[in-house]
């Protein structure tokens, strides 16, 4: 759906260009990014949304990016004033809540790959897993997850979504700082799933040394094109085969988000 087709004819020809086709909806939540430029017509955009888009009840304008410890992003209420909702996802259902944990829909398709991988009776590592979009599938799939996340509201939500999806044999939580996991386990996993917030790629060396030789790395950073290509060539003389790497959304004009498929020499 095309918001600016929709409101051609109601917001003026000079600020057309401004008005946001891309949003996200999760659950019966819808997010926008609109431009302060367009700050009178938010409530007719919102509208306008909710009018293509009948499951939505609630449209949330983001106000900023995600920041903190916890990776919160800012959000002002357009219509409606709730942040918690019910998201399902390849069969799979999450509590999920805005204002208290990160969270996107953007990766379905990535998760669905990843867990498509997964080989039942694997140990497998998850840092920074937030409510648990690649926990669920993995641990559906039979594997052991051990789930690491600094945030506690996001770890009352994953034990939540855990006991949802009928998997509480399968996971164990720890809330903890993901960087400092090394010190804290010994473990030696199959696999780890690294979703890395901004910022963050130098945890990628202390977390790879919890998987065993031979074992696989799902590391996913932000990056432009040329940057990704170099990062490739750096990982693989790091002790990493670069299987794969591949562009799984952007994230502003010049950087997307990149995932690694790596093994471990």
């Amino acid at each position: 759906m095309q918001l600016s087709k929709v409101l051609r004819e109601v917001i003026p020809k000079s600020l057309h260009h401004l008005i946001p086709d891309r949003f996200e909806v999760i659950g019966d939540i819808a997010i926008l990014s609109i431009p302060d430029e367009l700050s009178q017509y938010q409530t007719t955009i919102a509208k306008a949304l909710i009018s293509q888009r009948r499951s939505i009840t609630t449209v949330l304008r983001r106000v900023s990016k995600m920041g903190g410890t916890c990776r919160i992003a800012g959000y002002q209420p357009i219509i409606g004033t709730k942040t918690r909702t019910l998201y399902k996802e390849s069969g799979f259902r999450y509590r999920v809540d805005l204002s208290h944990a990160f969270f996107t829909s953007r990766l379905a398709g990535e998760r669905q790959r990843i867990s498509g991988v997964i080989r039942p009776g694997e140990l497998v590592l998850v840092p920074f897993a937030g409510v648990g979009p690649f926990v669920i599938p993995v641990a559906a799939r039979g594997a052991q997850v051990i789930a690491i996340e600094i945030n506690p509201d996001a770890c009352l939500l994953l034990r939540e979504n855990i006991r949802l999806n009928h998997l509480e044999d399968r996971v164990a939580i720890i809330m903890g700082d993901a960087s400092l996991a090394c010190r804290m386990l010994k473990i030696m996993s199959d696999r780890a799933i690294i979703p890395t917030p901004y910022g963050l790629d130098e945890t990628l060396i202390p977390l790879s040394r919890m998987v065993r030789e031979g074992g696989s790395i799902h590391f996913y950073t932000f990056d432009n094109r040329d940057g990704a290509q170099e990062r490739a060539n750096i990982l693989s003389q790091s002790g990493f085969n670069v299987d794969r790497f591949h562009r799984c959304g952007n994230v502003a004009p010049s950087v997307s988000r990149w995932v690694y498929d790596l093994t471990i020499r």
